[in-house]
């Protein structure tokens, strides 16, 4: 848990997979509908405010971000013990069809070619649930066999049974799927809820690496 307690840092946007840092550390990654509120997550996980950028307009974060922390560049030779990649949201963005493809399709390629990706955190919006776009996410990570683990976002924004019912729900649909990790989290940025069982799934994820 002290990767987490360290400053963490911003080493480099990816708008395209030649630009993706060297392969070495494990990475984990955080994807979902756009203004699912992954940004928030990533900055209350790490316990920095403007680490990853947040925006109410869907659609802002256009790259495969990459955070590690701080005293480490990225580069070959310098390498982190662990990389957290915040992911262009899919489903909606204020931009041309043809900047939305290109990030989907990067998103993709990254999902089926990386190697050091050890999981992703797929977020869903607690007061929406499982849509059909998430359940298409994960048919792709199931074939190309990326671990993931669903996180519910803005859990204080239901009532706890509604939280508890959606955690049943969401971890029936989940069964079935070869590549998801059974355990739900039910998280808030806003007030600090799930963190440290996120912090410890995601050690958990990566700890036959560090």
């Amino acid at each position: 848990m002290k990767l987490f307690v360290r400053p963490w840092t911003f080493i480099r946007g990816v708008p395209a997979m030649k630009f993706l840092p060297p392969e070495g550390p494990p990475e984990v990654a955080f994807a979902g509908r756009s203004n699912v509120g992954k940004s928030s997550l990533i900055n209350t996980l790490v316990g920095q405010k403007g680490l990853a950028r947040t925006s109410n307009t869907p659609g802002r974060t256009q790259e495969l971000n990459y955070f590690v922390p701080e005293g480490f560049s990225g580069e070959a030779g310098d390498l982190p013990p662990m990389a957290l990649v915040d992911m262009p949201g899919y489903g909606f963005a204020k931009a041309p069809k043809a900047q939305v493809d290109a990030w989907t399709k990067l998103v993709f390629d990254y999902l089926r070619g990386r190697v050091t990706l050890k999981r992703v955190y797929l977020l869903i919006d607690a007061r929406h649930g499982v849509k059909k776009i998430d359940e298409e996410v994960m048919d792709i990570l199931d074939s190309a066999a990326v671990s993931y683990q669903v996180v519910l976002t803005k859990a204080d924004k239901i009532k706890p049974p509604a939280v508890a019912r959606l955690i049943e729900e969401t971890r029936a649909k989940l069964a079935k799927r070869p590549a998801a990790f059974p355990e739900v989290l039910a998280t808030s940025s806003e007030k600090g809820l799930g963190m440290e069982e996120l912090r410890e799934a995601i050690i958990r994820a990566v700890k036959d690496n560090l």
